[in-house]
């Protein structure tokens, strides 16, 4: 940055309650925000210098004065509509108290996980991956009743980690005998039992490979026999999602309609290439030796970090375990189609490079939220994982939008040029997160709005938003947004 001065970006009080503004330094550069179709001249990837931790100083923060109040969008005919882009994990704390805000919500979520049991399906049938998906289905599910309750563990129970125990129960579930059938009714079990019973048939049909189904989730066995018998993900989605009574405005979407497996492999910034979401996230100790990793930690199951940053993900040929062909899977339409009706787009906290990207990379996501003109929310992580150590803040925004704008793909002519605040015009950040909030990084690339929404400490000791207060800084953000600017 230059040694510029300006009267400084002015501070919006009209956010969260009880949550913390960064007010722009006196000696921060004063940004003009760009026109919502500014571009960059550059084809140039977005990036900045070497990140370092330039938080403000605490006496800088000011708490917000705004209140939320449940009358806020009483100018609305109906509750606000959301886009989500998430994984299936991280996002999930934050879905129960969103139902209460508004379920007029479309969940965007990869299949190209490989890990857990859903490597065991994708192994034996193929396919896309279906963790994530069935993840945030059985968040979404009802609870109004004993028996919504009891599908809702049925289909959310895993199977013992031994073998012989795993092999049991499995036998004890299918053949409808097992308790986690007491409360469910004669005709959601025969429903559900005969999605499992066809699943349990497709494996027995591929003999050559035996399935192993320790630790396996009833709900992906469901969804996987959903999807072989109508062979489409998308009425696997509807089956269940009709069986849990999720709202019918709740929509959950795979980022790619297929019926196909589908591998993501990173490019690191030393040329590497891994292959593989769950080598590039979060390799077991075994995968790493197959990988030729050496002096692995096994008793504490260590994870070595990544030999170089990330440079980009993108999607591999299938065809055998080392071809580094780049694919380029078709966008599920119905996303390209949300995004344009929807009040706020959400950039979801999780696995940057592989639960948020694989969804942006896919082409005419960009196009889709360039052309939108609404509050487009980025939520930072609270604690680093493996795929974004060392990065700050804005370096998580110039990873979107570089995702988004296709800035590395071989396709030269599909290639985007959007500046920052296109794609981004809202930057909320968990309280004593652990990730540097580099403030005069962000307002130098047009990110202007950066919020502190108070956190929490999880069960596993990183820093998460505090949910209530999070649904309440969005309904500000959104409610900023006069309805008449809305689709």
């Amino acid at each position: 940055m230059d040694d510029q001065s300006g009267p400084g970006v002015p501070i919006d009080h009209s956010l969260a309650p009880q949550s913390l503004v960064h007010e722009s330094s006196p000696h921060t550069k004063t940004i003009s925000k760009p026109q919502p179709n500014a571009q960059a001249e550059s084809s140039e990837e977005l990036r900045l210098g070497p990140s370092g931790s330039n938080l403000l100083p605490e006496q800088e923060l000011h708490p917000s004065l705004a209140t939320f109040a449940p009358d806020i969008f009483a100018a609305r005919a109906q509750p606000p509509s959301l886009l989500v882009f998430s994984g299936g994990t991280a996002f999930n704390g934050v879905v129960e108290d969103l139902k209460h805000f508004t379920t007029r919500v479309s969940h965007v979520l990869p299949v190209s996980d490989d890990g857990g049991s859903t490597a065991e399906i994708v192994r034996v049938l193929g396919g896309p991956a279906v963790g994530d998906i069935r993840s945030r289905c059985l968040r979404l599910s009802d609870e109004s009743s004993e028996e919504a309750l009891a599908v809702k563990r049925l289909l959310g129970h895993r199977l013992p980690v031994d073998a012989p125990g795993a092999k049991m129960e499995w036998y004890s579930i299918v053949e409808g005998e097992h308790e986690l059938w007491t409360g469910v009714s004669d005709p959601y079990k025969d429903t559900i039992r005969a999605f499992l019973v066809h699943f349990h048939t497709q494996i027995l049909r591929h003999s050559s490979e035996r399935f192993s189904f320790q630790n396996g989730s009833i709900g992906n066995f469901f969804f996987a026999g959903a999807r072989t018998f109508f062979r489409s993900m998308d009425a696997a989605i509807f089956t269940y999602s009709s069986i849990s009574a999720i709202p019918k405005d709740s929509l959950v979407l795979p980022a790619v309609s297929t019926n196909d497996r589908l591998v993501l492999g990173a490019e690191l910034r030393n040329g590497e290439i891994i292959r593989g979401q769950n080598m590039i996230s979060h390799p077991s100790p075994a995968e790493l030796e197959q990988s030729g990793v050496r002096n692995v930690n096994k008793a504490l199951g260590a994870c070595p970090p990544l030999p170089s940053p990330i440079k980009r993900v993108f999607y591999m040929s299938t065809e055998g375990t080392h071809l580094l062909q780049e694919v380029f899977p078709k966008v599920n339409p119905n996303v390209v189609k949300n995004l344009d009706q929807v009040d706020a787009i959400i950039y979801g906290m999780g696995s940057l490079y592989t639960s948020i990207c694989p969804s942006l990379i896919l082409r005419g996501v960009g196009e889709a939220i360039a052309a939108k003109d609404c509050p487009k929310v980025f939520l930072l992580n609270g604690t680093h994982d493996r795929e974004t150590a060392g990065m700050a803040a804005s370096d998580f925004v110039l990873a979107v939008c570089n995702a988004l704008n296709r800035t590395h793909g071989e396709d030269r002519a599909s290639r985007l040029y959007y500046l920052p605040p296109t794609y981004v015009t809202v930057f909320l950040v968990p309280e004593g997160g652990q990730i540097p909030v580099d403030i005069e990084n962000l307002h130098s690339i047009g990110i202007t709005r950066v919020v502190t929404v108070p956190s929490e400490v999880a069960d596993n000791g990183s820093i998460v938003f505090n949910s209530t207060k999070l649904i309440e800084t969005l309904g500000n953000v959104i409610a900023s947004t006069p309805p008449a600017l809305a689709d």
